[in-house]
């Protein structure tokens, strides 16, 4: 088991001010054991339901019954099954001098989750979970994390075919019991289709004409399956960013599937070999990269972008923080060099700097306010911003 720590000090800080927080993240990817950890480390009492079981499950069908009573804090997992206990919960934490603080793990986005946003809206903080990060696996287990993608038991399995395997099923399961236990109710077929047409586009522009055409549907249906598969947790959408500059820009978002390992089991990929042959290879890496820069840089969805004008000008990813603005490239190369797109964006975006992230070992300047940075030294290089 792979102790996550930032992720306990970062629950820790939230919990300590809010009475409610919420994991939140596509399943399998580790909330449970996150939360037991968590509980390890909590000096107070702890009661734990978790809805999978039908035990626990029976205890909350009266949620006041089983809660109002209980100190510390009071874990409920898989609380996407019992949507009216946000309810419940909305009235525990308005009591005077709360005895408990509670901790909700569900599989889904807050607006998947109903009630919450609704019923505890000023009481609850979401924390996203991801996969496995190159922080926690270590810089030198890179090309498997990429390879296998940052779900536990994908990562962590005995052998390539293993975790393949373990990914394949999770892609079944997923489509055929966990989105209609959210109240989505999708032809599997279809969805499983669209899913893997998703990763052929993967680091792609939005086309909704060309998804509906390929589907026989309207562009207003393959985009609520684009939703769908983003509140699930499991589809990444970068918005592009736009602002009154002279040049036409890019409108529609990029699509990634959200896990690298994902990715690679839609596309069929079983082995690096198979990866590094594939079409895909560089979008893929492309992904994979930025989801570990927004890891460390501590960044929130609504703070990434990428940019992209109808003259060929572009920048992977756009990261806005207050007044500040940060560029990065991602160049599967050892030996990067600077761009005209680079030089566009960093005058045209007035970026405080662009990193060139790449594929060699040294991370050195390229010119002013550009440098190149090494893939394996992401965590010694890019630091989360303030």
């Amino acid at each position: 088991m792979i102790e996550r720590h930032s992720h306990i000090e970062a629950l820790s800080r939230l919990i300590s001010f809010q009475p409610v927080v919420g994991i939140i993240g596509a399943r399998q990817v580790g909330k449970t054991t996150l939360a037991r950890q968590f509980i390890s480390k909590w000096d107070k009492q702890s009661t734990y339901f978790d809805l999978e079981n039908a035990k626990d499950y029976a205890k909350l069908q009266d949620p006041m019954l089983a809660l109002e009573s209980l100190k510390g804090l009071v874990v409920i997992d898989e609380v996407q099954r019992i949507p009216d206990l946000f309810m419940t919960l909305r009235v525990l934490v308005d009591r005077p001098r709360t005895p408990a603080r509670f901790l909700v793990l569900g599989s889904a986005s807050p607006g998947l989750l109903r009630q919450g946003s609704e019923s505890l809206a000023g009481r609850i903080s979401y924390y996203e979970l991801a996969g496995l990060s190159l922080e926690e696996v270590g810089k030198k287990q890179y090309d498997r994390l990429w390879l296998r993608g940052g779900f536990p038991r994908s990562f962590l399995a005995s052998s390539n075919t293993w975790s393949h395997r373990w990914r394949r099923s999770f892609i079944s399961t997923f489509i055929e019991r966990d989105l209609p236990q959210l109240g989505i109710n999708i032809d599997s077929v279809t969805l499983r289709r669209f899913w893997t047409m998703l990763a052929n586009y993967h680091g792609q522009i939005w086309n909704a004409s060309e998804f509906a055409r390929s589907f026989g549907v309207s562009g207003r249906t393959v985009r609520r399956y684009l939703d769908i598969l983003t509140s699930a947790m499991i589809i990444k959408q970068v918005q592009p960013w736009r602002e009154n500059i002279s040049k036409r820009q890019v409108k529609a978002q990029k699509v990634y599937v959200k896990d690298s390992g994902l990715l690679h089991a839609l596309l069929g990929l079983k082995d690096k070999l198979d990866l590094e042959g594939h079409p895909k290879v560089g979008a893929s890496w492309e992904g994979f990269v930025i989801q570990e820069i927004v890891n460390i840089l501590g960044v929130y969805d609504e703070e990434c972008f990428f940019w992209a004008t109808h003259a060929g000008a572009e920048l992977d990813l756009l990261v806005v923080r207050g007044k500040r603005k940060y560029g990065f490239e991602v160049k599967r190369t050892s030996a990067p060099r600077i761009t005209p797109s680079m030089r566009s964006a960093l005058a045209e975006l007035k970026l405080t700097r662009l990193d060139v992230i790449h594929a060699g070992t040294d991370t050195y300047p390229m010119a002013k306010n550009i440098r190149a940075v090494a893939l394996q030294r992401l965590l010694e290089d890019i630091k989360a911003l303030p």
